[in-house]
């Protein structure tokens, strides 16, 4: 793609397309940008329609978005796999970019600044080290549009270092970072500070004055989250008294009008809070001599800052710099005094736990915000959530006085409901948070609350307060204290007795049906969570205690799915799926309504995935439907196939990215169940699924190898030998990338295992050549551990001489170099109960079945035979080389980048070997003693010489047990 204005047109035009309405007009217009993007020059093209004046702004705008996502999607390097960039390209766009983004429109400034951090973070600082130099040149400007550009952009690389784990790596980085950029970036700071003073009655001036001062504040956050550095050390009482001076800036032309949405000075405060609280938490030493006025200062500001939402940063991050403070021991003086426990207690806490108008109306206009802070944790940046804290943080050093303080609070709140709880009902909220907020001393996702204060009466509180709410049949009125009562027995769920449990259950299936998003929402992830609790590793709820409500609980559940506004509510649908579960086979009966209504979803929410967890959750459900049906008649299958492959179908051919790793997952389960063979309509879609496009997107990848071991194993016969060379050509790609290199081997060890021998014989030197090239170019020690499984499962089905013959027929002797670097080096780091059985049944094949071991490779027969005792009697070696910078990606259920893993299509556990080999350690003795027969005299001198004690005596057990003689 040459960089040309027809060009430049051309792309233009595509960009406007993407922004159409009508997705006719726009999604052929992605596909056409996206299937361009890896031409060299595209991002080039980008970079210069933004930097062209007379292009229309939007398109602009357009270009950089498109920009930031061709470089998200493509920048990072994977080994083994070709560079999506050409190296050329990367060198052009780290030239321009800096420069280009700070002359930009800001529209266009904040996407590049995105990317050049993207960039950075892949690049900076080893391919990028001119970066931090060309930024802080330009700290000289004077021209504060270019500083914030800088700014913006050393925010968004810097603020990694707030969560990465500590390493030489990053220290190193950061090291680089402040030797070149502290010194200028503290001069910048106090010359702005300068400048708001000098132009504070400049409104103009103030706004871009202030909006550096912010970046500088999150600059400074970040780059002293990990440690404290030595320039920042060194300059603490500069950063520290301009700090102070901030939080006292009353400026008016700073006000915004806005009840809502905080104005630059709001904000700057509140990143203030931020910074201090830090140096509280982490640098106490050197912090000390500045706290007494911040905790002054800060505590100045919440007595006199208003209830409007604007100010909710501020508030919650000042009152967390407080609970920071308060939580650490040597600051406890500072508020042991009753009366400044009493004086926080009722001008801090109470006010800020208290319901606004803003709250009810996020309840009622935004339930899905609501819920995000009030039980997702997102709350961090609320009041209610802060003041929280702060109870918490007192409570560590003065339960008794705060509880005592706050226990009058909350009698005096109940009364004052109890008079008039029409009117008075967020009385009772705030006595609800309070008490939740006392009580929790510990808590977990899984469990709720774990530990509780013993100075609040959980159970009390629960009987005479919270079940009168829940047991109330009118569930539509007051519904914040309805889901204030939910909540309540959410969260102490392990607390509460499992009869208090196991009887709100016909309550919650009541407020599945209420008119309150939130409230039937509470419903069932309090349903969901009760059906996870265990006291003394037993469940609170048994099958019995739920099969009377069953039909009423799953109906009520899709009945609130069928309202529009909770159409894709995840929490119902987590809720579905634990409920199915745990009813298994009371079901049944339900099962033909339940997979109409979980297919109808299906169709609903494939014209336009949006609600990820929702999605998941439907396809979890779909699984235990499958489980349980086919787990007590496997001729249901039939039924869910009539059910699912017209919209599997139109799932694969609209290719919706997001649910073709389900979808692959689901046939896989579906498939299984067939047991031996292959129906026609799984083998018409095999061809499809060897297409090459599938095997570009990582997370096709873990479910369609399931699938495809799935067609080998069941369908060996069925698949024609033309098909073999795609299989392999499969493996091929997938050997090369250090990432997926273990998938190729479940392929070639299902290939090895289930398909034609003399088929499979035409191309096992074709398959060893790529092997060992593969060992050669990169070698890592996940990749040693799936050849070593690879070479004992080629021994046990093709016979130990034909892997040797094989490997000495590469290279001559190789099959020396093999048993010595690998076997004897290697074998102790093979895991997994199945892999190292397999690799003590292939090795005893090598060791007692091969002639050629006692003739050519005698001298290794001993060590490979220690190092399979070794297998056998020592713990696994889980040590990785210092030099190989590699994360271990294991075959067990979890989470990777676009690829959800269906915990209920769990693929069932397989032995190739069975029951043929029930005790490796007795077969290898067995072994021994039939090849002793054949070769007197020979085996006890090759124990006794080259076998160590310790091993010689485990073999000695090994020989006893099995009753077999070695002379």
């Amino acid at each position: 793609m040459e960089i040309t204005d027809a060009n430049l047109g051309t792309l233009a035009g595509y960009l406007e397309k993407t922004m159409a309405p009508e997705p006719e007009v726009r999604k052929p217009a992605e596909k056409f940008l996206e299937s361009v993007e890896q031409n060299q020059n595209y991002g080039l093209l980008l970079l210069h329609l933004m930097d062209k004046a007379d292009v229309a702004l939007h398109i602009r705008v357009s270009g950089a978005i498109a920009f930031k996502n061709y470089v998200k999607r493509n920048w990072r390097v994977v080994e083994g796999e070709a560079d999506k960039i050409h190296s050329a390209d990367r060198a052009a766009i780290k030239q321009h970019i800096v420069g280009l983004m700070l002359k930009s429109p800001e529209q266009v400034q904040n996407q590049l600044s995105d990317a050049i951090s993207i960039i950075g973070r892949e690049d900076f600082p080893s391919k990028w080290p001119d970066l931090i130099t060309e930024m802080v040149s330009k700290f000289q400007t004077g021209d504060f549009h270019v500083i914030n550009g800088v700014l913006r952009t050393a925010h968004s690389i810097f603020k990694r270092y707030r969560h990465e784990f500590k390493s030489q790596e990053l220290w190193e980085e950061i090291k680089f970072v402040l030797d070149n950029f502290a010194v200028h970036f503290t001069e910048l700071f106090k010359a702005t500070m300068e400048l708001a003073t000098k132009h504070a009655n400049e409104p103009a001036a103030l706004q871009v004055i202030f909006s550096s001062i912010l970046l500088i504040t999150k600059i400074f956050y970040s780059l002293n989250f990990q440690d404290l550095p030595e320039h920042f050390e060194d300059n603490i009482k500069t950063w520290m008294d301009n700090f102070l001076q901030l939080l006292s800036v009353d400026n008016k032309l700073l006000k915004t009008e806005d009840e809502e949405e905080a104005g630059l000075l709001e904000q700057v405060k509140s990143q203030v809070c931020d910074d201090v609280a830090l140096y509280a938490q982490k640098y106490d030493e050197e912090f000390a001599p500045y706290l007494p006025p911040f905790v002054t200062a800060i505590w100045g500001l919440l007595v006199s800052t208003g209830q409007q939402v604007k100010y909710d940063l501020l508030v919650s991050n000042a009152i967390q710099f407080l609970a920071s403070v308060a939580e650490r021991p040597a600051y406890r003086s500072l508020f042991e005094d009753p009366a400044t426990l009493a004086n926080i207690c009722e001008k801090v806490i109470v006010p800020n736990i208290q319901l606004r108008a803003a709250d009810e109306e996020l309840f009622e206009d935004n339930p899905e915000e609501y819920i995000r802070r009030d039980i997702e944790g997102s709350d961090v940046d609320t009041r209610r959530r802060a003041a929280c804290d702060l109870v918490q943080a007192l409570s560590k050093s003065f339960e008794g006085p705060v509880i005592q303080n706050f226990s009058t609070y909350i009698q005096g709140l109940l009364q004052e409901f109890a008079k008039d709880p029409e009117r008075n009902w967020k009385s009772k909220d705030s006595a609800l948070y309070l008490v939740t907020s006392l009580a929790s001393k510990g808590m977990t996702q899984k469990q709720g609350v774990t530990q509780t204060s013993e100075l609040v009466n959980i159970v009390d509180f629960y009987q005479g307060q919270v079940l009168p709410d829940l047991q109330s049949t009118e569930i539509n009125k007051l519904p914040i204290l309805k889901a204030d009562a939910i909540k309540y027995l959410m969260v102490f769920r392990s607390q509460l007795p499992r009869e208090a449990l196991v009887s709100s259950l016909p309550h919650l299936m009541r407020y599945l049906t209420a008119d309150s998003y939130v409230v039937h929402t509470y419903a069932a992830h309090s349903i969901e969570r009760l059906f996870m609790v265990r006291t003394a590793n037993v469940a609170a709820f048994a099958m019995e205690d739920v099969k009377p409500y069953a039909a009423d609980l799953l109906g009520n559940m899709f009945g609130a799915m069928n309202r529009e506004v909770s159409a894709e509510n995840e929490y119902i649908m987590k809720a579905v799926m634990r409920t199915m579960s745990l009813l298994q086979e009371n079901i049944l009966p339900m099962i033909p309504q339940l997979l109409q209504g979980l297919t109808q979803k299906l169709m609903m929410v494939s014209k336009n995935p949006s609600k990820p967890h929702f999605n998941h959750y439907l396809f979890e459900s779909m699984c235990v439907a499958i489980r349980t049906a086919t787990k007590h008649n496997p001729e249901s299958v039939k039924a869910f196939e009539e059910a699912l492959f017209a919209p599997f179908t139109d799932i694969l051919q609209q290719d919706v990215q997001e649910f073709i790793p389900y979808v692959f997952q689901i046939l896989s389960l579906l498939m299984e169940v067939h047991g031996d063979g292959v129906p026609d309509t799984y083998m018409a879609l095999f061809p499809h699924l060897l297409a090459p496009v599938l095997w570009e997107r990582p997370g096709n990848i873990p479910p369609l190898v399931r699938l495809i071991q799935g067609f080998i194993s069941q369908g060996a016969n069925q698949i024609e030998a033309e098909k073999l060379n795609g299989l392999l050509g499969v493996f091929q790609k997938l050997l090369a990338s250090k990432t997926h290199d273990h998938e190729g081997f479940y392929i070639l060890n299902a290939i090895i295992e289930f398909m034609p021998q003399p088929l499979v014989q035409q191309y096992s030197k074709q398959i060893f050549i790529l092997l060992f090239q593969r060992l050669q170019s990169s070698k890592t020690t996940k990749y040693i551990k799936s050849l070593l499984i690879f070479f004992s499962l080629f021994a046990i089905k093709f016979g130990a001489p034909s892997l040797i013959e094989m490997i000495d027929g590469i290279q001559p002797k190789m099959f020396g170099m093999v048993l010595e670097k690998l076997f004897v080096a290697d074998l102790q780091k093979v895991s997994g109960h199945t892999e190292r059985k397999i690799c003590a049944v292939g090795v005893t094949k090598i060791l007692t079945e091969a002639p050629i071991m006692l003739q050519d490779y005698e001298a290794l027969w001993p060590r490979l035979l220690q190092a399979l005792i070794g297998l056998f009697e020592l713990p696994e070696d889980d040590s990785v080389p210092d030099d190989e910078h590699f994360i271990e990606i294991e075959d067990t259920p979890g989470y990777q980048t676009a690829y959800s893993q269906l915990a209920f299509a769990g693929k069932k556990h397989r032995d190739p070997l069975g029951s043929d080999v029930p005790d490796p350690k007795l077969n290898l003795a067995k072994y021994l003693g039939k090849l002793s027969s054949g070769h007197p005299g020979k085996l006890p001198v090759l124990i006794n010489t080259g076998l160590e004690e310790a091993p010689r005596n485990y073999l000695q057990h090994y020989i006893q047990a099995a009753n077999v003689t070695i002379a």
